[in-house]
């Protein structure tokens, strides 16, 4: 790869920074992970890039072959693009035990992602379908035998053992034991519908989670 940014090394990691190594290039792939999405939307996701930088990138990332654009103008990883999956759980554990204090707000995606990386099931055995509204986005999270079977942003397949609409900040102190699911609702920052069991199984794992990555969401 010839670029006048590049590294200009054959090494595989300097060739990976080239591809996604530009500023807001990873964070426009972490918006698409869980799944695709228009150019308004990924520009309402990451304002503070702007439209210039986040066209340039999305161009840069199409072109290398990490993404692709679909009907209906929608930007989607490719299967090579998807396999950073990895890199990008590493990269958040990693960020979690950073010395560092951390500033800012966080996406709905990225609070959904902490779900999957973070996962620490109550029981190996439990079965549950979930469905989680957080402001505009929608998403689907499947349990099955204690697991994180699948998690993406859209309609779900069938109906959920529970639904739970909220907000991201509400949710992280639902999940993080600052607020309790009757709390939440009795103050009409949460609706609950179906099992309460199982979402009190969901917010029992993701509080297990919140306790041992030692963090909930700061804003």
């Amino acid at each position: 790869m010839s670029s006048k940014r590049g590294y200009g090394e054959a090494c595989p990691v300097a060739h990976s920074l080239d591809v996604i190594g530009d500023r807001w290039a990873l964070l426009v792939l972490r918006e698409l992970r869980l799944g695709p999405r228009r150019f308004t939307d990924l520009q309402a996701a990451l304002p503070q890039a702007g439209p210039t930088i986040l066209s340039q990138r999305l161009r840069e990332l199409e072109s290398h072959g990490v993404i692709e654009r679909r009907w209906q103008k929608l930007y989607a990883l490719t299967p090579w693009g998807a396999e950073l999956e990895p890199v990008f759980r590493a990269l958040a554990r990693w960020g979690m035990q950073s010395p560092n204090e951390r500033e800012g707000d966080v996406t709905n995606d990225t609070v959904m992602l902490g779900v999957r990386t973070f996962w620490k099931a109550p029981s190996p055995s439990w079965t549950a379908d979930f469905t989680i509204r957080l402001g505009d986005d929608g998403y689907y999270l499947s349990i099955v035998d204690g697991e994180v079977a699948s998690l993406f942003r859209g309609e779900p397949p069938r109906a959920p053992s529970a639904a739970l609409t909220t907000d991201r900040h509400t949710f992280a102190r639902v999940t993080s034991r600052e607020l309790t699911l009757p709390a939440a609702q009795k103050a009409g920052v949460l609706d609950l519908s179906g099992s309460r069991e199982h979402a009190q199984l969901l917010v029992s794992a993701l509080s297990s989670s919140a306790a041992r990555r030692g963090s909930g969401v700061r804003t």
